[in-house]
């Protein structure tokens, strides 16, 4: 028996098409409404975005004054399944805050 041994080089194709890009980045926005409280607000910009108490009140603040604000900036799956706690979370303690997902332009 013979032994033969063939050695080939590959060179992959790069197609610019299929080349690896960052994936598209999503605002999560909260809106103001009457009945939500300011704690809720606060402990949910905590507990689900890990902002600082100071930072969740200053963005809690915006919300207020402005009527809604971005509470952060995602790629989508991250920002939808965060909209998706706060949402579940409000709900299940009471309360209409809405939020809202936009793409990032």
């Amino acid at each position: 028996m013979t032994d033969t041994k063939t050695e080939a080089t590959v060179k992959p194709r790069i197609d610019p098409d299929l080349s690896i890009k960052e994936p598209p980045l999503f605002r999560v926005i909260y809106i103001n409404d009457e009945t939500t409280t300011v704690e809720f607000v606060i402990e949910t910009l905590r507990s689900i975005f890990d902002y600082s108490e100071e930072q969740a009140g200053e963005i809690t603040i915006k919300i207020h004054k402005d009527g809604s604000a971005v509470v952060a900036v995602l790629p989508f799956e991250i920002a939808e399944q965060k909209g998706i706690e706060v949402t579940v979370l409000a709900r299940n303690n009471g309360f209409p805050l809405q939020v809202k997902l936009e793409a990032e332009q």
